[in-house]
């Protein structure tokens, strides 16, 4: 995957991000990088951080051409990219160049997603990460520099039931003794989102965070399993797959959304094989 760009903006400073906490990081830009730079400037960025596999004998000629050209770009991992005024212009050039884009919201840029709608340009897949399940647990989990994040994160998932062509994804961190709880609530969510798939990730101790939590506050894949076995029978999703290292499970609406979404990914490999075709 590929970062489209660097933005360290955010609506929240929540106690289990890796990042630095309490710095004031929901603020303007006087000026931004059209998407063709951003996209243009990643691309090069990439090349030259993975240029010296080149010359690697175990790197094979067919890798290191696939790293040069990269087919993928997310828009995710450093803030909120919804924060970014020209976000769907960026998905529009990502797309236009056959390549798929990857987006992870916190949800409190509503008018964002209803762009997108408006002009029908859609993500290649949509997260919407939900950290809690009413508002004082969002003010208090967040640290949210808005005063009404809940709904607005409402607002988000009532918009993803409209979006066709993008994968939509209903995402927990799910933080042991902080947020792994009232499944009910998340199920209640869940279920008005629509979503095609729901994710709960598993916190990880790793970056600034563990000056804010303990250890402890990582739960097990048991723990994951469980919780997400507890979303399952609420709202009748399936647990399709399961990812020990990241300590992740997937569910899905339905088996016509999984094979929906399969399809989707022989079309994309089509498209990628044409313009590898094109290019040779």
């Amino acid at each position: 995957m590929l970062a489209g760009g660097k933005l360290d903006f955010c609506s929240f400073s929540c106690s289990f991000c890796w990042r630095s906490f309490g710095k004031d990081r929901f603020k303007a830009e006087a000026e931004w990088d059209d998407p063709k730079t951003i996209i243009d400037g990643a691309i090069a960025a990439q090349q030259e951080l993975l240029s010296g596999f080149g010359g690697n004998e175990k790197t094979t000629k067919e890798l290191f051409g696939e790293a040069m050209e990269p087919a993928h770009f997310a828009i995710s991992l450093d803030g909120e990219p919804t924060l970014y005024p020209r976000i769907v212009d960026l998905i529009k050039e990502i797309k236009n160049r056959n390549c798929t884009a990857f987006i992870v919201s916190n949800g409190t840029m509503p008018n964002r997603l209803k762009e997108m709608l408006q002009r029908g340009i859609e993500p290649t897949n949509l997260y919407v990460s939900v950290y809690a399940t009413n508002p004082e647990d969002y003010k208090k989990i967040t640290n949210s520099f808005i005063f009404d994040a809940f709904e607005k994160v409402r607002q988000s998932l009532e918009l993803l039931k409209d979006f066709k062509e993008a994968r939509t994804v209903f995402r927990i961190t799910a933080v042991k003794d902080l947020n792994m709880k009232d499944p009910e609530g998340f199920a209640e969510l869940i279920k008005f989102s629509e979503a095609d798939f729901v994710e709960v990730k598993g916190y990880s101790y790793v970056g600034e965070s563990r000056e804010r939590l303990a250890v402890s506050n990582m739960p097990s894949m048991q723990d994951t399993e469980d919780f997400s076995k507890q979303l399952a029978e609420l709202t009748g999703y399936t647990i399709k797959t399961k990812d020990l290292a990241s300590r992740l499970v997937v569910l899905v609406k339905d088996d016509e959304t999984w094979k929906w979404s399969l399809e989707k990914i022989k079309e994309q490999d089509r498209l990628f094989d044409d313009a590898s075709k094109k290019k040779a």
